[in-house]
């Protein structure tokens, strides 16, 4: 063990190297006592600056006494700690404040070195052990490191009632017949894809779980205090504790969160289990080091997640949204396989589909209306033939199949969830598991003490006003207090009520809709305007098409005329795609701000509003350009000869020949393929990176300084150098706009699901990566589901019926051709189908410098644009003709069939697909009869040992009263007047009657099976069994 050489005044220990078994830098330098948090500060020092406060600071000292079995401190300084007590054999001593003579630090500096001391003196007080360097760097972070000693342990673990495993355990039923033979079949063909993680073989065993209680010691399984509660738990007991510690005396705040908020400190975060490299035997990996081999590669695509393993490390949060990622993975292999089908049907039937062949036939010699005004000159319906073929992969019979089964998909998948979220809450002992108090957040408190002090300041000037007037009523001469001592005891009233109440918990008041009006209103009108803002950039795209399309129409080269459509389409699609990714950046801050502005008062309520605008926002940024495309364009073109014009010059755009659909899936294809490749990986993986070189950079100075004398880096060192966690929100957000993708327009895209499940397959080894190695380890968090995030999935499943409705019936052409064949085909075929789509118009009748200019297809008197109108010659020419509404009221009836049988068949489905799988159900009644038979028999054993010891006592002192046979011995706990102990109980005189015996609670039963020494006064006594 390495104890650094200088300033033998405070032996604090540096950090070494812990002993083998124990993993380098991730215990107290005794190599013992594990690590389980890390505070980390800087110690800014500036020799230019020098107040009276700073002069003050080199005379602060607070000493720590660390309960650990160190050698004892050598020098008369190491005893001054705690009011001139000698340092006892087994005591270390610690310095908190800055060493005598030092340079003398900034005022700033000075109050936070003084609540620092105050924090971690009143940890102290709850129960845990620090430890700190020796010196505090003059650069650089200093590192304070937190264990929690095993009473600590055992007495949260009791108050946040976390289930722990009893030694009692099961098996799990098995299946039988058919049902057996088949599961070991598919156990076998399953198994090359099963992750290697140890003590997996266990699966059919599982061991009663029950709440911790002191009382109940005996029942667990504990072969080790050091590794009864693992590393997440013992991190997540230490940050409950850190989290409700109060600093009333230096600064009016509660936890953890707060001091990092105000700069106190620089983080607080538990440590990683050492490196994720391995390094010697593949048995001594540790969980990271496992994770890492068999879950952060992206050679392990293939391979099922260790959920279980996941839980443990990183805690429930984690681990239920990367078991929700899983399932949404695997469900998207049919819906791909669907979709490929979908595809290869319009691939295999594009040559024989009548409408595509009679846009292509050149014969029939259909000629269309110029696309704009003037320099457009009129062509032929044949030059369109290619994107009419390209249309009818997507747009066929089938897609209508597909987009049933889609909805129906999204209902089986959140169904699929329930079910697996209730497995694993059964599974990780979350079932009757209440949700965990929350403080509130370091901003609210802020703003309730601001609250609260100017409630106090008026108060202080209406009393000021009171004394003033009375004052002037006695003619300017305030009265006299009849004796001297009146007005001072006034004064200490008053001083001591304004202490009271700055010490009065934030509980007591509250912030009310009064104190976030402001909030309120800048919340709404920011998120109108934020719509605005996204509907002017799909405007400015509209106008960008606008523009370009007739910029591109006037050109002289044939080969530009003709390339017009595509070459618009794309570049407006690609310049749509930066625009959604920049405003995405920006309305995530935006969202932030504005939900801090609402001042919500826990974590769990800012993390919800948080989610639901900038899911609002980002919703409305992805899909804004897709519902235009889909619902918009060409809709109010109007037609030829009174065509709808924007800024008077340019005519309002239409959709392509072979219609909007094939449109639609260009923007819809192209969007989300970017967004998953630039935003959900570039970013993800490039972003990360640049912020730690630019970290690297920052620090190399300051690192180049320590170089020579530094030692090995600790595993706190190297946690703190990566980049923290910021939540689940954006993974949770990227994976819900791609579930849109995927559910509301799959009626125009079916490979939607196929680029989903490629993206997700290399996005699950990817956060996992980014968890294992790239991010610091959080606090295991405990969740039962996935909270608002379903909800979300709930309304979007929902909304795409509707959705994926509309666009069949108003999009596609699916409705025009059902109705032509049923009621106005003459053969009952699809023969004629684009005659009668098209409508004719009288080129007579264009307004004046709007017809062609220079036409090459000689005298035209008709031309055809696609619209249901009545003809020239009619008596109500160019007004929608019976087919119009014939088409329009089918359509309407197609949405509001095809919504109530989508919607039906989504309940039956619901109805069919019981929450809670029949297994879990069977388990539960299972555990709860086993746990009431193990209390019961834990009852009986303790009646017979008090039965037995009275017996005893009745033979020790026969004198005395015996109880009678028939009798039986008292109940305990309600008419038992055992001693407090049992061996006083032996041991004390009860001869003559000297006075009542005292009552005792209940006692547990390892009370009387461990050995009790002679002596009451066990210096073990509170590490064998912890007293309530």
């Amino acid at each position: 063990m390495q104890i650094s050489p200088s300033e033998d005044k405070t032996p604090v220990v540096g950090s070494t190297s812990s002993p083998q078994g124990s993993g380098e830098g991730l215990c107290f330098s005794d190599g013992r006592r594990k690590v389980d948090y890390v505070l980390v500060f800087h110690q800014r020092r500036h020799s230019s600056i020098r107040s009276p406060a700073s002069t003050s600071v080199s005379h602060d000292r607070l000493s720590i006494v660390s309960n650990g079995n160190f050698p004892p401190s050598v020098g008369s300084d190491a005893a001054a700690g705690r009011g001139g007590e000698a340092a006892s054999v087994g005591e270390v001593f610690m310095e908190l404040g800055g060493a005598g003579g030092s340079e003398p630090a900034e005022p700033a500096d000075h109050e936070m070195r003084l609540i620092r001391q105050e924090f971690e003196a009143n940890l102290l007080e709850a129960g845990l052990e620090i430890e700190r360097d020796r010196e505090l760097k003059t650069h650089g972070p200093s590192f304070t490191r937190i264990h929690a000693p095993w009473p600590v342990l055992c007495r949260e673990a009791e108050f946040l009632k976390i289930k722990v495993p009893t030694k009692t355990s099961y098996e799990l039923k098995e299946e039988s017949g058919f049902g057996s033979s088949v599961s070991t079949v598919w156990r076998k063909m399953n198994q090359p894809f099963q992750p290697k993680v140890p003590h997996q073989d266990h699966e059919r065993t599982k061991f009663l779980s029950h709440c911790f209680s002191r009382d109940k010691l005996h029942l667990y399984n504990i072969t080790s205090k050091d590794t009864f509660f693992d590393n997440a738990t013992r991190g997540r007991i230490v940050y409950e504790i850190l989290r409700r510690t109060v600093c009333v005396r230096t600064c009016q705040t509660i936890g953890i969160s707060t001091l990092i908020a105000k700069g106190v400190y620089d983080a607080a975060f538990p440590l990683h289990d050492g490196d994720y490299k391995v390094i010697g035997h593949l048995e001594e990996r540790n969980d990271r080091q496992v994770l890492h081999e068999e879950w952060a590669r992206y050679s392990a695509f293939y391979k099922y997640q260790p959920i279980d393993l996941v839980r443990k490390y990183f805690g429930e949060k984690i681990g239920l949204y990367f078991a929700w990622l899983g399932v949404y993975t695997q469900l998207l292999i049919p819906a791909s396989i669907v979709g490929i089908i979908v595809f290869g049907y319009g691939v295999a039937t594009v040559d024989t589909n009548i409408p595509s062949q009679e846009m292509c036939d050149e014969s029939l010699n259909f000629t269309m209306c110029p696309l704009c005004d003037g320099a457009c000159d009129f062509w032929h319906l044949s030059t369109a033939c290619g994107t009419a073929r390209a249309s009818h992969l997507f747009d066929n019979p089938a897609t209508v199949f597909f987009a049933i089964f889609m909805s129906l998909w999204a209902v089986l998948f959140l169904e699929h969830w329930k079910r697996r979220q209730i497995s694993l809450s059964f599974s990780w002992d979350l079932t009757g598991v209440e949700e965990d108090e929350e403080h509130p957040r370091p901003k609210y408190e802020t703003i309730l003490l601001q609250k609260r002090q100017r409630k106090q300041k008026k108060k202080k000037k209406k009393k000021k006003n009171e004394l003033d007037l009375t004052a002037n009523s006695t003619n300017g001469k305030p009265e006299k207090p009849e004796d001297g001592t009146v007005a001072g005891k006034d004064r200490w009233r008053e001083k001591l009520l304004s202490a009271m109440a700055a010490g009065i918990p934030a509980a007591i008041e509250k912030l009310t809709w009064k104190d976030r009006l402001p909030g309120y209103f800048i919340n709404v009108s920011s998120i109108l305007f934020m719509f605005g803002l996204t509907f002017s950039a799909v405007f400015g795209v509209i106008i960008y098409r606008i523009t370009v399309s007739a910029l591109m129409a006037m050109s002289p080269d044939p080969e530009t005329k003709s390339n017009v459509r595509v070459t618009v389409t794309a570049t407006a699609v690609i310049i749509n795609l930066v625009v959604i990714l920049i405003l995405d950046e920006i309305y995530g801050a935006v969202a932030l701000w504005l939900t801090e502005l609402e001042i919500p008062k826990t974590e769990t309520n800012f993390e919800e509003r948080l989610i639901l605008k900038a899911f609002l926002l980002k919703f409305m940024n992805a899909y804004a350009p897709i519902f235009y495309v889909a619902f918009f364009k060409g809709r109010f073109a109007g037609r030829p000869g009174s065509y709808v014009y924007v800024f008077n010059d340019y005519r309002m755009e239409e959709c392509a020949p072979g219609g909007c659909l094939i449109e639609l899936c260009i923007q819809l294809s192209i969007i989300m393929l970017g967004k998953q490749l630039i935003q959900n990986n570039i970013f993800e993986i490039g972003i990360p990176k640049l912020k730690k070189l630019v970290r690297a950079i920052k620090d190399k100075g300051s690192a180049e300084m320590e170089m020579e004398e530094e030692r090995p880096p600790q595993q706190w060192n190297l946690d703190y150098a990566l980049a923290p966690f910021e939540g689940l929100t954006p993974e949770y957000m990227e994976m819900i706009i791609q579930f849109g993708f995927v559910s509301l327009f799959v009626a125009s895209f079916p490979l939607a699901p196929l680029f989903a499940l490629l993206n997700n397959v290399i996005e699950i080894r990817l956060d996992a990566k980014k968890f294992v190695t790239e991010l610091r380890r959080p606090v295991a968090i405990r969740a039962k589901d996935i909270g608002i995030w379903y909800n979300i999935l709930s309304g979007m499943g929902k909304f795409s019926v509707i959705i994926n409705a509309f666009v069949i019936s108003f999009t596609s052409d699916f409705i025009p051709r059902l109705v032509y064949q049923y009621m106005f085909s003459q053969t009952g075929t699809m023969h004629g189908f684009i005659d009668h789509t098209l409508s004719y118009f009288n080129v007579s009748n264009f307004k004046p410098g709007t017809a062609p200019q220079n036409s090459e297809h000689g005298d035209i008197t008709f031309c055809r644009y696609k619209d249901y109108r009545e003809p020239p010659w009619s008596p109500d020419a160019y007004t929608f003709s019976k087919q119009y509404w014939c088409v329009l009221a089918a359509r309407l009836a197609f949405v509001i069939l095809f919504q109530n049988l989508v919607m039906f068949l989504s309940l039956v489905v619901a109805w069919v697909i019981p929450d809670v799988p029949k297994t879990i159900v069977e388990q539960l009644k299972r555990e709860k009869k086993l746990l009431v038979d193990v209390f019961l028999r834990e009852e009986k054993e303790k009646f017979q040992l008090i039965q037995s010891l009275f017996s005893k006592d009745a033979t020790l002192h026969p004198g005395g009263s015996v109880l009678h046979p028939s009798q039986g011995p008292p109940i305990p706990g309600r008419y038992s007047t055992l001693p407090s102990g049992p061996m006083q109980g032996l041991a004390s005189d009860r001869g003559g009657g000297e006075g009542p015996r005292a009552r005792c609670r209940a006692a547990s039963f390892s009370q009387f099976t461990r050995k009790i020494p002679p002596s009451p006064r066990n210096e073990n006594e509170n590490s064998r069994h912890t007293a309530v």
